[in-house]
């Protein structure tokens, strides 16, 4: 991870509140953790889950 320069990105508050605005698309909590992380961060998603299309977010489709 380090040499292809990623970082970890702490789970904050915010994130944490701005699972309570999207819509339930998704039942996973943890996922919809990281769909709110990536709203609040301005981020892109990397999955295979088809099913996080459907929020309001950048994906990048891992099953390539």
């Amino acid at each position: 991870m380090t040499d292809a320069a990623f970082r970890a990105l702490p789970i904050t508050f915010a994130h944490a509140e701005a699972v309570l605005s999207l819509p339930p698309h998704h039942r996973d909590p943890f996922d919809r953790l990281i769909v709110a992380a990536a709203q609040v961060e301005r981020l892109t998603v990397v999955t295979s889950d088809v099913q996080l299309r459907l929020y309001d977010v950048p994906i990048v489709d891992a099953r390539k």
